[in-house]
């Protein structure tokens, strides 16, 4: 009898047992011990933190309070902080400009181009932003107030912006390559150039640079190339080596054997410099001469020289609404424009377009709300840097705060799916991230940000483990 009663008392302790573990916290729990001992993550630091988002009960948290290096979910930080403080229609203006006068055709000064950090000049994401639209929107303008001479040179007064165009913490294997490049005053064809190598008939061989993309680049710069020839399906192993300002690209590595020649993007060391070569190149095809040079204040400021400016401001050229670059911001994790909302937060909200200055003002922002400074170490506005730190926690915070603006929509739209599920993801050398939300098929909505640092082997393989936790939640 005594038997008896034990054995189903000890089954109905056990049954308890079980469904608490298989509960969701239960789950989640199993995966991330059996994810910890993966020979994968034999040596990283796991993060995950999940909240149900209608009563805000925390589900689970894994290191959810440890400050772990990001990578591309950093970008949510920017992104939101951007839509509340500039405002989903913010727009930046490039002004054309000059400080002298008109007299039957010709302009006796200075003709400025006065840019204000837009990182959407020449791009081809939009149909007016590209390359041939701005130069014929320059033109036009010039056209009108009927100039067909300048007698002095062209200028890009580039000083809204700091000359540190590239944040600290960014190493030397990115900064040169197209992901890698930094915010100007002047940003032109986001700041990339593409550059085509023909390759040998055989693995190892010596490539040659046969062309550049603006061609102008080939001219301004001096090329090191140690590029090899791989395989054909070895992939794009090439990168480019170089930093602001400087006249040495170097690059190495390999590109896939071809007979059409293999083009890599790097980023542009000067893109106030190339911008001018190809606005001058345009005017002059065009019938409108450029007496003088060409420079910018920025390679003034570099040179310890005075800067000048405009006094008189002809027109302008608008970019699109924030809203609509932040899209590409999230959707294809563009690294340059996350740069550019930063700078874009400091001067307006400080009158200094620095990268420090717009960070200060984002960490003041959030600590207002609720996240401890401390909590997002962040040193860029996308991620880019390893030295970042950001708590899991913090993240959701972000998330959460989101879905309750106006303009959470526009967000929520920005953000990829992937697997499924709604989300932001990162990577970067041994960092792997994910931050979203996930609706499970009872119902329930829940907010999560789930990052490893320092895992090893296949990056694929990690995202496909990491993705098996999150579909738990599903």
């Amino acid at each position: 009898m005594y038997q008896r009663v034990f054995f189903i008392v000890l089954s109905m302790v056990l049954f308890s047992y079980d469904c608490v573990c298989q509960g969701l916290p239960g789950q989640l729990d199993i995966s991330i011990q059996k994810l910890s001992k993966d020979e994968q993550f034999k040596h990283a630091i796991l993060g995950l933190f999940v909240i149900e988002n209608k009563t805000g009960k925390v589900i689970f948290d894994k290191n959810g309070e440890l400050g772990l290096s990001p990578a591309s979910c950093q970008k949510v930080i920017t992104s939101v902080s951007a839509l509340e403080l500039l405002g989903s229609e913010y727009r930046f203006k490039t002004f054309i400009g000059t400080d002298g006068e008109v007299n039957n055709g010709i302009l006796n000064g200075n003709l400025y181009i006065k840019a204000m950090g837009d990182p959407t000049l020449g791009s081809d994401r939009w149909a007016g932003t590209s390359e041939s639209m701005v130069l014929k929107r320059i033109i036009s303008v010039l056209q009108k107030k009927k100039i067909q001479f300048v007698s002095g040179d062209l200028v890009c007064a580039d000083n809204s912006f700091t000359t540190e165009t590239v944040p600290r913490g960014w190493v030397w294997e990115d900064i040169g390559n197209y992901y890698g490049a930094g915010e100007w005053g002047l940003n032109w064809m986001e700041n990339q150039y593409g550059v085509t190598f023909r390759t040998g008939k055989n693995i190892n061989d010596a490539t040659d640079i046969i062309k550049t993309n603006p061609s102008s680049i080939l001219k301004e710069y001096r090329f090191a190339n140690f590029v090899k020839t791989g395989g054909k399906a070895s992939g794009d192993n090439g990168y480019l080596f170089s930093a602001p300002f400087n006249q040495q690209i170097i690059a190495r590595g390999t590109v896939p054997m071809t007979e059409r020649g293999f083009t890599i993007s790097g980023s542009m060391p000067n893109p106030p410099a190339t911008f001018l070569i190809m606005v001058n190149d345009y005017l002059d095809k065009n019938g409108i001469k450029i007496s003088g040079d060409r420079w910018s204040n920025s390679e003034q400021l570099m040179n310890n020289k005075l800067v000048q400016n405009p006094k008189l401001i002809i027109d302008s050229i608008v970019s699109p609404t924030l809203d609509s670059i932040n899209y590409w911001f999230l959707k294809k994790s563009v690294n340059l424009f996350g740069e550019a909302f930063l700078k874009a937060i400091a001067f307006d909200k400080k009158a200094v377009g620095s990268t420090d200055t717009g960070i200060a003002i984002i960490k003041e922002f959030w600590s207002r709300r609720g996240i401890e400074k401390s909590a997002i170490k962040i040193i860029d506005g996308s991620g880019l840097s390893p030295a970042n730190r950001v708590t899991c926690h913090s993240l959701v915070k972000v998330m959460e705060y989101a879905k309750g603006q106006p303009w959470f929509k526009i967000f929520y739209n920005a953000l990829p799916e992937m697997n499924g599920i709604k989300m932001k993801d990162g990577y970067i050398g041994g960092v792997r991230s994910y931050t979203g939300y996930i609706k499970s098929k009872s119902g329930v909505e829940y907010t999560f940000a789930f990052i490893v640092n320092n895992f090893d082997g296949n990056p694929a393989t990690v995202r496909e483990k990491m993705w098996n936790v999150l579909d738990i939640l599903k």
